[in-house]
């Protein structure tokens, strides 16, 4: 009973000794204190979460403005996650938090292991060497160039911080849809401790973690931490044996397949598509120089070991038609194993330098070596149905449709070398405070890549491209400074202004047997296959078993060199900018802040490998040469944003509260697709016919700078505690996201199906003179949405904490996460059969966790989207009526149990 009293003694203590301090703070204010908010936010004691009042809710701290402030005191829309929410909902890589937080969606990129990120309907669609995200990654505050990044493991960490709308001022590198800071763990000196974890799950799902926290001496503090996650693929995967039977198209089944079978390997569940094999392992140091100056330093090593990820095909869209599964949905034919081999090595350095208690100067540094090749099999066996094949030149001269889908992504090798290094001096005055810093970020990467086709054009030839990209550097540097000037007991003024410098060079990148993508090359046998001669009775193309691994891209740069010098893409380029925040907010009491701000953000420009835009006859215009060449050069894109705030506690501190109101101007949008190059001679100089009406346009897959985009909407989270021991937590977001000024998109989806589909037909190919309309079906998308954003999402979570007998306590929870109707295409494409989009969808997870009485350890068993929804990250057509997807995970069940010592 008196060691009871005493508990409750102490927290009436905490208790009493918060409100103190706010009532001085207050006070303070209403005196004129000049102190700015963040410092005396900083500055604050806060009263330690074991004695704090548990129906209130808890200080959260965050590193948006570059300084530790109170969430709640930070005028930007920020969100953050804790370490114990992250592993509550069974996230361990950036992915997983996709629509768990206003206005962000997120897709993994199947044959290039990347994550792709949209923030307030804002992304990228250039996931290669050369392409630049549109949310920055950053850790620990330091710039995380390549998207790939976004695949490694996320564990033990303070919190992930996810801050929406451009970031043009405080985070390098700069970015237009927002930056997201992963902060790990850092070593502390409170005392030797260490815990471990372990997970089992649905499909044979094994997760581990081990942390350990070792107090050297009062100057020294080292932490290690080991994370193992293995789970087996959702996929029935077979091999692919397909020996098509078409008698009277000539394809007659004679016992051997006809898919490449040199790759074609039985693999388990454990190794097949869609599977999870990581782990990754830090070890922190922590150093305290003397009593000003403090050194930390991290190594990170992460290795990806997984299968890689395919979609499958969408059989609910196509029940019903002509295009309707011939197998189960999760039942895929694979004669390309998947396989992956990324590792991410990441040394980093922070140091901090009090110079006094008014001054601090930082430098950061990180290095990171990203190693990676992959295999992908990018037909998952999914081939034309009997009724689409052809076989045979049809009579009206267009190509035919062949019974065989064998296509295939291959990264031999992969090197992604990049140095951030970041100096920020920082000072507080009497009224105002500011920081100021420089940082420059440099990458070289290598890469050599190819995809292979093998039953293409008139003659059904294997065709591949190999891109040997040696050495493709991106230097980005940038001066940067932002300053707090309170200048009323009330109100803060903030200002800050970043100019950034970007430059791309590509030195000694090849492009190699861009020939046979016109359908007349036979490079891709490498002299391997007598083919004989295409039209005559002696030619002939390999069945599965004559494909030999040295044909095609896994021959490299050398099974190019008898077939022409390729393409030299040497080139450089630059761009600058200069963008800008300016800020007012004002402290209405100790727990009520409003603020508005106007911020901007800018991503670089970028260019392509070396193209002759004329092709092979000639360009129309300019001096009629058969050889115009160009590097498909774009223009950097660039974000506007205006933010009104409100951030407090309401309820006696039992609820925390955000609410955002913004509106957004998106110009010069990057999107990577097919477009125009330029008007060419058609050969001979004849009409085109009119099964190829643009046969006199060249066209190349390229990023272009396309639209203005209107983005406006609200964003509100809350944090309540109704009672004691309960917890109510949720979010809500609108978004109106608006298309104008893009008349020239190039609407030929699905053109030969619309009408069976009651769809809208394709526009008429445009035969007038604007070139940015040339051989395009153009459709003008004024008003439509943006893809990956819905106009509604709504999350809820609720937990209670029991108090059992003898001291243990019993909490469950609960999470429900609804999503409005989000469209996968500019063109927002709608229809039942053929539409590329997800409808709205609500997702649920349960868990139950029993602590003991001494918190030492737990067990906590859980069911994740309990609901057992299917629904679409991303959508395509598979070709014909078929349709393919990528999925959230099915619903899962397991096993959380852990040991604190």
């Amino acid at each position: 009973m008196f060691h009871i009293l005493t508990k409750r003694s102490l927290i009436s203590l905490a208790v009493a000794s918060a409100c103190a301090q706010l009532t001085s703070s207050a006070w303070a204010q209403e005196q004129g204190s000049n102190k700015p908010v963040e410092q005396e936010a900083s500055t604050t004691a806060k009263p330690k979460k074991a004695d704090a009042d548990k129906n209130e809710v808890q200080e959260v701290t965050v590193t948006a403005t570059r300084r530790t402030t109170s969430l709640l005191k930070t005028p930007l829309a920020v969100t953050a996650f804790s370490q114990e929410k992250l592993t509550k909902q069974g996230i361990n890589n950036l992915a997983g938090i996709s629509g768990e937080l206003p206005n962000v969606q997120m897709d993994g990129q199947a044959n290039d292991s990347a994550v792709k990120i949209t923030i307030r309907g804002i992304t990228a669609t250039n996931f290669t060497e050369i392409g630049d995200p549109s949310a920055g990654l950053h850790v620990d505050g330091l710039y995380s160039p390549r998207p790939q990044g976004a695949q490694a493991l996320m564990f033990d960490l303070d919190q992930v911080e996810v801050l929406r709308g451009p970031q043009g001022t405080l985070f390098g590198r700069n970015s237009t849809a927002g930056s997201i800071n992963i902060i790990p763990a850092k070593p502390d000196f409170s005392s030797t401790y260490g815990s471990v974890s372990y997970e089992v799950g649905s499909l044979n799902l094994r997760n581990l973690n081990v942390i350990q926290n070792i107090v050297v001496n009062d100057k020294l503090a080292l932490r290690a931490t080991v994370m193992k996650v293995t789970k087996d693929s959702p996929f029935n995967q077979q091999q692919d044996f397909t020996d098509i039977n078409i008698p009277a198209l000539g394809w007659k089944a004679d016992g051997i397949p006809d898919a490449s079978q040199r790759f074609n390997t039985k693999v388990s569940k454990a190794d097949g598509y869609n599977n999870q094999n990581q782990w990754a392992a830090r070890l922190a140091a922590r150093l305290k120089v003397n009593n000003d100056i403090e050194w930390q330093l991290a190594y990170e090593h992460f290795q990806d070991s997984g299968a890689g990820y395919v979609g499958m095909r969408d059989c609910d869209q196509s029940a019903g038609t002509r295009w309707a599964c011939t197998r189960g949905q999760y039942d895929i034919l694979i004669n390309v194993p998947g396989k992956v081999d990324m590792t991410i090595d990441s040394l980093r350095s922070k140091a901090i330098w009090n110079v006094n208690k008014d001054t601090s100067l930082e430098y950061g540094f990180v290095y990171a070596d990203q190693r990676r090749s992959q295999v992908h099999d990018d037909d998952s066996g999914v081939y034309p149905y009997a009724f689409e094949v052809t076989g045979t030149n049809p009579p009206d001269g267009s190509w035919p449709t062949w019974p065989v889908a064998d296509n295939l992504t291959r990264t031999l090798n992969s090197k992604y070398l990049s140095t951030v290094h970041e100096l920020q001096l920082k000072q507080n005055f009497d009224n105002w405070q500011y920081v100021a810093g420089a940082f420059w970020m440099h990458e070289k990467n290598a890469i050599n890549f190819g995809q292979e086709q093998l039953h293409y054009g008139p003659n059904n030839i294997p065709i591949s491209q190999f891109y040997a990209q040696p050495d493709r550097q991106i230097d980005s540097k940038a001066l940067f400074a932002q300053a707090d000037w309170q200048f009323s007991p009330i109100w803060t003024a903030t200002a800050g202004a970043r100019y950034t410098r970007d430059s791309k060079v590509d030195k000694g990148g090849m492009n190699l047997g861009g020939n046979s993508w016109g359908g007349q090359s036979f490079g891709y046998y490498n002299g391997m296959f007598d083919y004989g001669t295409p039209g005559t009775p002696n030619y002939r193309t390999p069945n599965g078993n004559q494909f030999t691994p040295q044909m095609g891209t896994l021959g490299g740069a050398a099974a190019y060199a008898g077939y022409g010098p390729g393409t030299n893409n040497d080139h450089e380029d630059s761009w600058s900018k200069g963008t800008y925040r300016l800020g007012l907010r004002a402290q209405l009491t100790p727990r009520d802040m409003v603020y508005a701000a106007l911020s901007t953000g800018y991503k670089s420009g970028g260019f392509g490998d070396r193209t002759n835009k004329c092709g092979q006859t000639g360009c129309v215009y300019g001096d009629n040469k058969i050889e115009q060449i160009t590097y498909l050069t774009y223009k950097p894109e660039t974000v506007t944003n205006f933010e009104l705030g409100y951030k407090g506690k309401l309820l006696d501190n039992r609820l925390a509260l955000s609410v955002v109101l913004f509106a957004m101007q998106y110009k010069d949008m990057q999107q990577t697709g097919s477009n125009f190059l330029a008007k060419v001679n058609t050969p001979d100089n004849l009409p085109c016919p009119s099964w190829a009406p643009t046969c006199d346009v060249a066209t190349a897959w390229q990023t272009v700078n396309v639209a203005k985009v209107n983005l406006s909407g609200i964003e509100t989270e809350w944090d309540y505690r109704p009672w004691p021991g309960a917890k109510l937590g949720g979010f809500f977001s609108y978004l109106k996201s608006v298309i104008h000024d893009y008349d020239s998109y190039d609407d030929g989806y699905a053109c030969d199906l619309r009408a069976e589909f009651g769809a809208v037909p394709c526009p008429l190919v445009y035969q007038g003179t604007d070139d940015r309309l040339r051989g395009r079906r153009a459709y003008n998308l004024e008003g439509n949405q943006m893809p990956n954003a819905p106009k509604f999402t709504f999350g809820m979570n609720f937990s209670q904490e029991f108090a059992l007998d003898h001291g243990y306590t019993l909490t469950p929870w609960i999470s429900m996460r609804w999503q409005d109707k989000v469209y996968f295409d500019l063109r927002n494409f709608d229809n039942p059969y053929i539409g590329l989009s997800q409808k709205a969808y609500a997702k649920g997870d349960v868990s139950l966790k029993l602590v003991s009485p001494d918190a030492k350890w737990f067990a906590e068993a859980y069911i994740r989207n309990f609901t057992d929804v299917k629904a679409k990250t991303n959508g395509w057509n598979d070709g014909g009526g078929k349709m393919g997807a990528s999925y959230i995970d099915q619903r899962s069940y397991g096993v959380r149990v852990g040991l604190s010592y």
